[in-house]
């Protein structure tokens, strides 16, 4: 090999070996946003429906596989809720109907699918709860098609984004289940608009808590952070992935920006009222998890009527409710401090959708 052709091969891979750890950074994928602004919806629109795709002017060419059964199913029950909103107890309510297999959190990292990888831990605060992993056992094949990035990356996902592993996983998941695929995920809230354009006959139920209290169940211990503390102290106590969230999130939404927030409960503000109002544009049914708790056969019966559930025993699923406290907001800070800051992300927001209306 010529010394001219060995040195170009070297430096090209040197140089793409920089530029793919340079766009894994924060500061790499800010310019490819910026980059792309305008280029984002880019495949070309050829026809009402993509019905042309479907046409042939040869016979015997070969054709795709038109029938997604998944996306047929009209008896798939998905639940969107936000870490520590009761998500976990709404599961085990339908993994306690009798027809329904219900799946804990498909994307979690604990890979429920994989039993060298998921450990026997389990939440002591999920009452009434022995394992998450019960419906995935023999589904190991679904790590084939499992990513942890579906965890941190992407969180925002419209109707025409492209992930076609993602949707795999998903339909092999509902297509392997012998009863009434259940699936509780705390990871779709911004992807709705995806899930609901590739499962159009699915019913998503959207759970909601009050953020006060969502707020102090995410800190677990009210010990560990106090309101004025700042964003590196939180850090440590960031037990949900909140940073995470906003890092990714802020290309879209650009006031998640932690250099413009003055408070990680602006912060976690900001991501739950995002959440509340994706849950209430694209789901079916919003629940919320006060009244869920304070009047189980009032909540229970409407959400039923619902996903069509006529066969269930009332007075077992009311068992499996335990009423965590309600109101522990009042010992991490007093009302107004909560209000001010609450007034701050509703100012910005009324701002933001404003500007996207004009």
């Amino acid at each position: 090999m010529k010394i001219g052709a060995w040195f170009r091969r070297r430096l090209r891979g040197y140089f793409f070996s920089l530029l793919r750890r340079i766009s894994e950074t924060d500061d790499g994928r800010a310019i490819v946003a910026d980059g792309l602004k305008g280029l984002l919806r880019w495949r070309p629109v050829l026809g009402a429906g993509g019905q042309e795709f479907t046409e042939s002017p040869y016979p015997e060419l070969g054709g795709g596989q038109q029938e997604n059964r998944a996306a047929k199913r009209r008896d798939v029950v998905i639940i969107s809720g936000r870490f520590r909103s009761g998500s976990t107890l709404l599961w085990n309510i339908f993994r306690h109907i009798e027809g329904c297999v219900a799946f804990y959190e498909p994307f979690n990292e604990r890979r429920w699918f994989d039993p060298s990888l998921r450990g026997e831990r389990v939440d002591p605060t999920h009452k009434q709860v022995e394992n998450y992993w019960k419906e995935y056992d023999g589904l190991e094949h679904l790590g084939d098609y499992y990513k942890e990035e579906w965890t941190y990356r992407n969180l925002y996902m419209d109707e025409e984004f492209w992930n076609p592993g993602m949707k795999r996983y998903i339909d092999l998941l509902i297509n392997k289940t012998t009863g009434r695929p259940v699936l509780q995920f705390n990871r779709i809230d911004f992807r709705l608009p995806w899930i609901r354009h590739h499962y159009p006959l699915a019913k998503i139920i959207h759970l909601y808590r009050h953020p006060r209290d969502q707020w102090c169940s995410a800190l677990l211990d009210l010990k560990r952070f106090g309101k004025d503390e700042s964003f590196a102290e939180f850090a440590v106590c960031d037990d949900f992935y909140l940073l995470n969230w906003a890092r990714d999130l802020k290309y879209h939404f650009p006031f998640l920006d932690q250099e413009e927030v003055s408070n990680p409960y602006q912060l976690f503000y900001y991501i739950w009222k995002l959440s509340y109002l994706f849950g209430r544009r694209y789901s079916d049914y919003s629940i919320c998890f006060e009244h869920l708790v304070s009047d189980p056969p009032t909540e229970l019966q409407a959400l039923f009527s619902v996903v069509e559930i006529e066969h269930y025993e009332l007075t077992q699923l009311k068992q499996l409710i335990m009423t965590p406290g309600i109101g522990r907001w009042k010992n991490f800070a007093d009302p107004e401090w909560f209000q001010m800051q609450e007034s701050v992300c509703e100012a910005v927001l009324a701002e933001f959708f404003s500007k996207l209306r004009d």
